[in-house]
């Protein structure tokens, strides 16, 4: 698995993927943002987009994640978004946001390294940070925010399996070779 940081906003390049087996495929065409991609044998298996807090400088938000259907459930979201929240650490970014819509998305930034900060967007997507209160009642307590939506089977059966339990390790940060 390679990681490739592509661009920063505002001048990132477009990437065309299929919409059948990637969510968000038509925000990747946007040539505003900046990506990072995850590629296996030259292929895209996963991609995130990004750019600058129009009101801060030093915070840059990942807007846009998305792993091949085929792919999901093997770590790669995480790992994409701790390789890109290192390179942003490195481009002098303090600190980064995400949104994230469900509780899958929720472990997959804990796993990056990020954590609930206890806010919510307009849409009720739950805001996670780096560098953030990573302690078990704070992780908990965004889980329990899903409790009160209209669920999948396998959603709550995932929520089910961690009540209670501590945040999950944080996976290593990739190197740009995938090693």
């Amino acid at each position: 698995m390679e990681f490739v940081l592509l661009g920063w906003p505002p001048d990132g390049p477009t990437l065309e993927l299929d919409y059948r087996t990637f969510s968000y495929a038509g925000k990747f065409v946007m040539s505003a943002t900046g990506k990072s991609v995850a590629r296996e044998d030259g292929e895209i298996v996963a991609a995130v987009a990004f750019n600058e807090d129009r009101t801060d400088e030093t915070t840059l938000w990942l807007r846009y994640v998305t792993v091949r259907e085929d792919r999901r459930g093997e770590g790669i979201g995480p790992r994409l978004l701790s390789f890109t929240r290192a390179r942003a650490a490195d481009r002098g970014y303090d600190s980064l946001r995400i949104a994230v819509n469900n509780p899958f998305a929720y472990e997959a930034g804990y796993r990056a390294g990020f954590a609930y900060t206890g806010e919510t967007t307009g849409i009720a997507e739950l805001v996670l940070a780096w560098p953030g209160d990573r302690s078990p009642a704070r992780y908990r307590s965004g889980l329990e925010r899903y409790r009160e939506r209209d669920l999948s089977p396998e959603e709550v059966a995932f929520l089910d399996d961690r009540r209670g339990a501590d945040p999950p390790a944080t996976v290593a940060v990739p190197s740009p070779d995938g090693v």
